[in-house]
């Protein structure tokens, strides 16, 4: 055993102690081992005997005046008061985590000369922050908002900055439009509401006078916008980048990431309760998956143009609104991105994590995108005044190549540089400009056409609808039914009528369809005639269901064991065994917390849940086990039965063996649905996504072994149900609406 611990610790160790980690060791604590950690010191190292009492000038008996003299006290009362720094004014609520990166193969060398990007022996150390954007710090997790997806690379020629969201395209075109759109969409000012949310009238007013906003609203009202975790979203770059590779030739960039795990969202309905029964879902999700090693991982693409094909398309390839289609500008994956570490500390690392888009490396470079130059100034003018004006000496933000400049002082500098001169040039020649062949960061030499000062957009800046229709018709039916359903259940949030009627009109310039079915739901009239007709035109890798993993997985989806007294033991424990064998995680939730007697009454299992405590929402499926005792007295806990019909409502896979059967058939009452027949043991049968079989013995369960429909066994068959995410032909069936969750 202690060879196996000293093991694990080696291994650890060599995940932990990246570049970026050992720099981080040097400002990091351990009260376990560092013996100045043992007792409590004042910040400046004093050791403090009581830190529970105020001095005061008292005697025996009476309590008297506190003394200002204490020293402990002013120094641990200063301290709290000054704990909080400015939050975010957007992307406030985040989690973050330690990973690496790096690329394949040198493909990507055609097109830049950033060693990241083109070195497949390096291995860069990241810090990536998942954020939502509307919400203060305070807010839940599940909300329906974009998602940020910020990256810190560690590379040793300098940090690089990739700040993205989980959708592609943006609201706004212009920078200069960013604080009227967060105002927008910010809590109203008379009121301050709504928290965490875009359902209320100042936001949908916004969409319908601003018609940039189409494309972006039709992916923040689909399926995006409810991620079931961070781990099964994309990253994009959103704005329009630039390459420069060793013959300073330029192409144009756009930066993608996809989940290994797939595409896959929360139900709304879901997603609102898990804000209430768990608001932290995301965050503990991500910490959970990398503590139990299923790492988060994505691949990282390029769409990649050069600068002869930048005026070739019917939209302009620098609009944030507007994305490149992947049939005509392939995503080439050139590498991997990986997070293996959770962070210690939260505050030092993912709230004091600072992200720009200025922060580049030699080979990067930056685009006409107005939208991207614009946030080149606000990023850095926010940290500013968040952090202060030493923000990038803070250990997270710290680069791990060696830094040295002509700058000095300021507010908590921590640097300490040696010698007579702080500027350049100097008689020493200390820190001189590198040359290019140094390393020294060179601006491509772009030619700028001869021009007029004035506030204008190109033409093709003026269109806005194309991309929103396409985006629309991308779609498969169940996510444009939820798109359908999330505009209607936003609209119905806005108070002025004028606001919905207005919103109606616009969605009807992106499908007359669309608009009609909302209208139908909100009571708006609908318009007389469609705006314009659709133009029917699709791309590819629009849908989630796009994204599924090649080969079939559950790794890391949280399945519950429903149990009472009097359940089947070994069948629990060949479920627990096959679960943990597929790398995904088993919870036993039951009646209580403790102990749950077996159907022998000889022992039995402890549930990690009681019914109560956690609720169907945080899982991703459920199974209910033999047991005659166990599944009549489930039939008679009603919160049991409603774990079962939510669990279907959502359209999560649902198991069950034995006598569990009937307690599922019967606590959903559904007509239509099949289930294992009695008269056929050895029979499994799969109904919209409801598994069922009427045995299921150690044997069986050895040889039930893989994931797929072709596959015979009861969990095998099980799997395969929860791999797909969920069983979506329930619900468009209408089979959902028949059970009341």
């Amino acid at each position: 055993m202690e060879q196996v611990a000293a093991s694990i610790k080696r291994s650890v160790q060599g995940v932990v102690l990246d570049g970026k980690s050992a720099q981080l060791l040097h400002s990091t604590v351990d009260p376990n081992e560092a013996a100045s950690g043992k007792v409590i010191t004042t910040m400046h190292g004093t050791r403090v005997a009581n830190t529970d009492t105020w001095l005061k000038a008292a005697d025996a008996q009476f309590g008297g005046p506190a003394l200002l003299e204490d020293h402990v006290a002013l120094e641990k009362i200063h301290r709290f008061d000054h704990e909080r720094i400015p939050e975010r004014v957007v992307h406030a609520r985040g989690a973050g985590a330690h990973g690496y990166f790096r690329v394949f193969d040198n493909s990507a060398a055609q097109y830049t000369a950033a060693k990241v990007l083109n070195d497949p022996s390096r291995k860069t150390p990241v810090f990536v922050r998942f954020s939502t954007v509307q919400g203060p710090r305070g807010s839940a997790d599940t909300v329906r908002d974009v998602r940020g997806f910020a990256i810190k690379f560690y590379t040793e020629e300098g940090n690089w900055d990739l700040v993205g969201n989980n959708i592609p395209v943006f609201f706004i075109q212009e920078a200069m439009k960013f604080p009227d759109f967060v105002h927008a969409v910010k809590p109203e000012p008379h009121n301050e509401v709504p928290t965490g949310q875009s359902a209320h009238d100042n936001f949908w007013d916004y969409y319908s006078l601003e018609t940039e906003t189409s494309h972006m609203i039709q992916w923040a009202m689909s399926d995006r916008a409810i991620p079931r975790s961070y781990r099964m979203m994309q990253g994009f770059g959103v704005n329009t980048y630039t390459l420069i590779n060793d013959k300073n030739e330029r192409h144009f960039v756009k930066f993608h990431l996809t989940p290994e795990l797939g595409v896959h969202s929360l139900m709304w309905d879901e997603a609102l309760k898990i804000a209430g029964q768990d608001p932290d879902f995301h965050r503990k999700d991500l910490n959970e998956a990398i503590d139990n090693g299923a790492y988060p991982a994505w691949s990282f693409g390029i769409q990649v143009l050069p600068e002869s094909r930048q005026d070739e398309f019917d939209f302009d390839i620098l609009d944030a609104t507007k994305l490149w289609p992947e049939d005509i500008v392939p995503v080439k994956y050139i590498g991997e991105l990986v997070l293996n570490r959770t962070v210690d500390e939260y505050f030092p690392e993912t709230e004091q994590v600072a992200f720009c888009t200025s922060h580049v490396v030699p080979g990067i470079g930056f685009s006409d995108d107005p939208l991207l130059q614009g946030r080149m100034f606000s990023y850095l003018d926010t940290q500013l005044s968040r952090l202060g004006t030493n923000w990038e000496e803070l250990p997270i933000n710290r680069p791990v190549c060696p830094v040295m400049n002509h700058i000095r002082d300021g507010q908590h500098r921590q640097t300490i540089t040696k010698g007579k001169v702080n500027y350049w040039p100097n008689r020493f020649e200390h820190a001189p400009p590198a040359t290019a062949e140094q390393g020294g960061y060179v601006e491509h030499p772009q030619k700028i056409m001869a021009a007029i000062k004035q506030r204008v957009r190109a033409p093709k800046f003026q269109e806005h609808l194309n991309q929103a229709t396409m985006f629309f018709n991308s779609l498969s039916p169940i996510e444009q039914l939820h798109t359908v359903n999330a505009m209607a259940f936003e609209l119905s949030h806005v108070e002025e009528e004028q606001v919905r009627t207005a919103a109606i009109a616009r969605i009807n310039q992106v499908d007359h369809t669309l608009a009609k079915l909302v209208a139908g739901k909100v009571g708006v009239d609908l318009p007389a005639k469609p705006f314009r007709e659709n133009h029917g035109l699709k791309a590819k890798n629009l849908s989630q269901f796009a994204f599924a993993p090649k080969v079939p997985s559950i790794k890391s989806r949280r399945i519950a064991i429903l149990v009472a007294d009097g359940f089947d033991e070994p069948v629990v424990m060949a479920l627990k065994a096959a679960i943990t064998a597929s790398s995904a995680l088993a919870f036993v939730v039951g009646p209580r917390s403790g102990l749950i007697k077996n159907m022998t009454g000889t022992g039995g299992v402890k549930a990690d849940h009681h019914y109560e405590g956690q609720r169907s929402t945080l899982f991703d499926a459920v199974v209910i086990p033999p047991g005659a005792a166990a599944a009549a007295a489930m039939a008679q806990d009603g919160r049991v039965v409603h774990w079962v019909r939510e669990a279907f409502g959502h359209a999560k896979a649902i198991g069950a063996i034995g006598e569990g059967v009937a307690f599922v058939r019967e606590a959903l009452g559904v007509p239509g649905l099949q289930y294992a027949s009695p008269s056929a043991p050895d029979e499994v049968v799969v109904s919209y996504g409801i598994v069922t079989a009427r045995a299921y013995t150690t044997t069986w369960a050895a040889a039930d072994i893989g994931i797929g429909p072709e596959k015979k066994g009861f969990f095998s068959k099980f799997a395969f149900e929860l791999s797909k995410h969920r069983c979506f032909e329930r619900e468009l069936d209408g089979l959902t609406g028949k059970v009341a969750f």
